[in-house]
C-alpha cells in the first residue's frame, strides 16, 4: 500500500473518530412526532458516500420515498445519494414487505402491524427503513430525515425506531370558501408540512369555490378550476395524503342563493340553507354528487350539514320538525355518495343538538364532533357522548384559533387539540380533523402553520406534546439551523402578545382592530388593562426584532412576511387603545374652559399636531401597514376579496383623519371662555 492510500485511510479513521467523539457529547435531535419506541446506541453512521437501496419490486411510491430521502440528505447534510436496486458500499435500504397501500381507506387500524407502522435500524455500516406499505416507508423516511446530524461530518446516530400512529385518520381541513382563495404553491406548502409530520388526509373545504359544469361562479375570481383540484390531488397523493372533498350540501350556501336563478332553492329568499321540500334541490344535488365523485378519487367525502340556523329557528317557533327534516336530507344526500362507493362524513353539531336525530343517522356515516373551546367542557361530553353511546363512527375536530384573531391564539389552539384528542381517544374516535377556518377575511394562513404542525404531532404520537418545547422543535424542522432559535422566540412572543391583547378586548382581536376604541365598553377595558396593552406591544416588538434578525441566517423575507405583518398589527392594535385612553384623559384634563395656551400645549401638540401627534402616528401606522399586509396576502392568496379586505384599512385611516379634522376645527376656532364640546360629540361614526 502506498503512502497516499495509507494517509487517506488514516484521515478517514480520524474523521470517524472525531465524529464519534462529537456524537458522544451531542444531544440527540428532538423528533416530531416523537416515535413510540426509540433506542440510541453508541456510534454513528457516516453519511458521506452513502447510497440508497430499493427493493427489486419497488414501485413509483417507493421511488418517491427514495427521492425524498435523497433530497433531505442533499439539503440537510449536503450529501449526494443515488437510489438504485444494488448500490455499492454503505447503504440505506428502503424495504416494503406488503402491498403499496398508499392512502387511508375505511377500516384503518393502528398498531405495530398497521399500514403506517415502520421500523428504522441504523448502525455504523448502514441503515434500513422497513414497513408493510409504501405509506409506512414514506413515514419512516420523514423520521429518518429528522435524525440527520448535519454537523462538520454529517452522520446519523446508531439507533432503533419502532413507530406507528396513535390515530388512524389524521387530517387538516383548510377553508377555501369563507375568506381568501389560496394559491396552489401555498397549498403545496401546507401539504409539504403535513407530509413531514405524517398526516394522511387534506380536507379541501368548498362551499361554491370549485368550478362545476354548468354552474356560474359565486363571484368573479372565486373559482378553482378542475385542473387546479387535480394538481392538488396529485401533489398530495405522491406524499401519501388523501385529498377529501369537504362540501356543504345543506347550509352555508348563500353564495349560490344570492344569484337570482337559484334564490328560490333556499328556505328563505336569497337565504343560506337548501329548502329540502323543493324538488329542484334534489336534482341539483344529484348533479353535484356525480361531479364531485368524478373529480375527487378519494373514497371519503365530507358533506357538511353543520350550523343549519334556519332549521333551528323554525324548530324554535314550532313550525318544523328539525330531526325529521335533517335526518331525511342527510339520508338522501348520503345515499347519493354511498351508491357511488363513497364513505360519507358529516359535521356532528346539529346531530347532537337535536337528540332525535342520532338514532336516525345512517349507520356507516362518520360523524365529526367539533368544538373549539375546551374551557366549559374539557371532556367534550356534549359533542361526543351521544355519538359514542350509539356506537356511531366518529372523528374529533379541534381548530387552529386564528379565524377571528390578529395572530393565532396558540395557547387556546394547543389546549383545544390536546383535550379534544384525549376525549376522542377515551371514547373510541377513529381520528382527528384539525380545522383551519377563514371567518374573518383578514386572517393570513401562513402564520397558522405551527397550529397545523401541532395537530399532526398530537394525533400521531402517543405521549402528550411538550408545549414549552414545541416552538423550538417546530422551528428546527421548518427553518434553517441558524434561524430556528430566533423564529421559535418570535413565535413565543407573538403568542404572548395575542394573549395579552385578548385580555383587553376579548377573543376577536381582529374585529377589535377596526372597532371604535372610544366605545364605552372598549374604552373601559383599555383603561382597566393598561398593563396588558403594554405587554402586548412589548411582546409584538420583541417578535418583530427576532424576525428581522433572521434575514441574516438566510431566510427570505417572503417566508416571514405574514409573521412580521401580524406582529406589527398587534403592536398597532394595542397602540390605538393606549392612545384612545390617553386622548380621552388629555381632553378631560383640559376642563370645560381651558386657556388658549393650555389647549395648544397640553392637547394640540401631543394629539393633533403633524409633528409627532398621536393621531398622525395612527394614520401613519395604518398607512404603512396596509401595503405590507397586501404583500403578505398576495404571497398566499389570489386577489379574490382583497379589495373588500383593504377597505377596512382605508376606513381605519379615514376614522383618524376625520377625528383630526374635527379637533383641528375646534382648536383653530376656539375662543377663551367658550365651553369645549364633549369628546363623544367629536367622534366620527365608525
Amino acid at each position: 500500500m502506498n503512502r497516499a492510500s495509507t494517509r487517506s485511510r488514516g484521515l478517514a479513521v480520524l474523521a470517524c473518530f472525531i465524529a464519534l467523539l462529537a456524537h458522544a457529547g451531542a444531544e440527540h435531535r428532538h423528533l416530531l412526532p416523537a416515535p413510540r419506541e426509540l433506542h440510541y446506541g453508541s456510534g454513528v453512521l457516516l453519511l458521506e458516500g452513502v447510497g440508497i437501496r430499493l427493493d427489486a419490486n419497488a414501485d413509483e411510491d417507493d421511488s418517491f420515498s427514495a427521492t425524498t430521502l435523497a433530497g433531505c440528505l442533499e439539503q440537510v447534510a449536503h450529501v449526494h445519494a443515488i437510489a438504485t436496486v444494488e448500490p455499492a458500499g454503505r447503504v440505506i435500504t428502503l424495504h416494503r414487505t406488503g402491498a403499496s397501500d398508499p392512502l387511508p381507506t375505511p377500516g384503518e387500524t393502528v398498531g405495530p402491524q398497521s399500514r403506517e407502522a415502520y421500523t428504522i435500524h441504523i448502525d455504523a455500516n448502514g441503515a434500513e427503513i422497513r414497513a408493510r406499505s409504501s405509506a409506512g416507508v414514506y413515514d419512516g423516511v420523514q423520521t429518518f430525515c429528522q435524525m440527520i446530524d448535519p454537523g462538520a461530518t454529517p452522520s446519523l446516530p446508531v439507533a432503533d425506531v419502532k413507530d406507528w400512529p396513535a390515530m388512524a385518520y389524521r387530517g387538516t381541513m383548510v377553508d377555501f370558501s369563507e375568506g381568501q382563495l389560496l394559491r396552489l404553491p401555498e397549498v403545496e406548502r401546507q401539504i409539504d408540512l403535513m407530509a413531514q409530520l405524517k398526516m394522511n388526509q387534506y380536507y379541501l373545504y368548498n362551499e361554491l369555490t370549485i368550478a362545476l359544469d354548468g354552474l356560474p361562479p359565486a363571484a368573479p375570481g372565486a373559482r378553482m378550476s378542475k385542473s387546479d383540484v387535480h394538481a392538488i390531488i396529485a401533489y398530495a397523493r405522491k406524499r401519501h395524503i388523501d385529498v377529501v372533498p369537504c362540501l356543504e350540501l345543506y347550509g352555508h350556501l348563500h353564495d349560490l342563493f344570492r344569484r337570482e336563478e337559484y334564490s328560490d332553492l333556499a328556505d328563505f329568499p336569497h337565504g343560506v340553507e337548501f329548502d329540502p321540500a323543493n324538488p329542484r334541490v334534489a336534482t341539483l344535488l344529484q348533479k353535484w354528487s356525480a361531479e364531485y365523485t368524478d373529480l375527487f378519487p378519494s373514497v371519503f367525502v365530507h358533506i357538511g350539514f353543520d350550523e343549519t340556523w334556519q332549521l333551528q329557528q323554525a324548530a324554535a317557533h314550532g313550525t318544523a320538525s328539525p330531526a325529521a327534516y335533517f335526518a331525511e336530507q342527510l339520508h338522501n344526500v348520503s345515499a347519493l355518495f354511498e351508491t357511488r362507493g363513497k364513505t360519507v362524513l358529516a359535521w356532528g353539531d346539529i346531530m347532537v343538538r337535536f337528540p332525535d336525530i342520532v338514532p336516525q343517522l345512517p349507520p356507516r356515516l362518520i360523524a365529526i364532533a367539533w368544538y373549539y373551546d375546551p374551557r366549559p367542557d374539557p371532556a367534550y361530553h356534549k359533542w361526543i357522548d351521544p355519538l359514542a353511546a350509539r356506537r356511531q363512527p366518529f372523528m374529533v375536530a379541534p381548530g387552529v384559533h386564528a379565524w377571528s384573531e390578529v395572530a393565532p391564539d396558540f395557547a387556546l389552539t394547543f389546549d383545544n387539540i390536546d383535550t379534544m384528542l384525549t376525549a376522542g381517544r377515551n371514547s373510541g374516535a377513529l381520528g382527528m380533523l384539525n380545522t383551519i377556518w377563514s371567518d374573518d377575511v383578514q386572517a393570513l394562513k401562513r402564520p397558522m402553520l405551527p397550529g397545523i404542525a401541532y395537530g399532526a404531532v398530537a394525533a400521531w404520537q402517543q405521549t402528550p406534546v411538550d408545549h414549552a418545547q414545541f416552538f423550538a422543535d417546530y422551528a428546527a424542522l421548518a427553518y434553517p439551523h441558524g434561524a430556528a432559535d430566533k423564529i421559535a422566540a418570535a413565535l413565543t412572543a407573538l403568542a404572548e402578545s395575542e394573549t395579552a391583547l385578548e385580555n383587553v378586548v376579548g377573543q376577536e382581536t381582529m374585529a377589535a382592530l377596526w372597532h371604535n376604541p372610544f366605545a364605552p365598553t372598549l374604552l373601559a377595558a383599555a383603561q382597566a388593562h393598561g398593563a396588558d396593552l403594554r405587554t402586548c406591544r412589548l411582546k409584538a416588538e420583541a417578535a418583530e426584532e427576532e424576525l428581522l434578525s433572521v434575514a441574516e441566517a438566510g431566510v427570505g423575507a417572503d417566508e416571514l412576511q405574514g409573521l412580521l405583518v401580524e406582529s406589527r398589527m398587534l403592536d398597532y392594535t394595542a397602540l390605538r387603545y393606549q392612545y384612545a385612553v390617553e386622548m380621552v384623559a388629555a381632553w378631560k384634563h383640559l376642563g370645560s374652559h381651558p386657556a388658549r395656551a393650555q389647549l395648544d400645549n397640553d392637547f394640540d401638540n401631543i394629539v393633533v399636531s403633524q409633528q409627532h401627534g398621536k393621531l398622525p402616528d395612527l394614520m401613519e401606522g395604518i398607512s404603512e401597514l396596509k401595503p405590507q399586509y397586501e404583500k403578505a396576502w398576495l404571497a398566499e392568496f389570489t386577489s379574490y376579496r382583497l379589495g373588500a379586505a383593504l377597505g377596512r384599512w382605508d376606513a381605519e385611516y379615514e376614522f383618524w383623519r376625520r377625528l383630526q379634522a374635527r379637533l383641528l376645527d375646534v382648536i383653530e376656532t376656539y375662543e377663551p371662555g367658550r365651553e369645549l364640546p364633549s369628546w363623544s360629540s367629536l367622534l366620527p361614526a365608525n
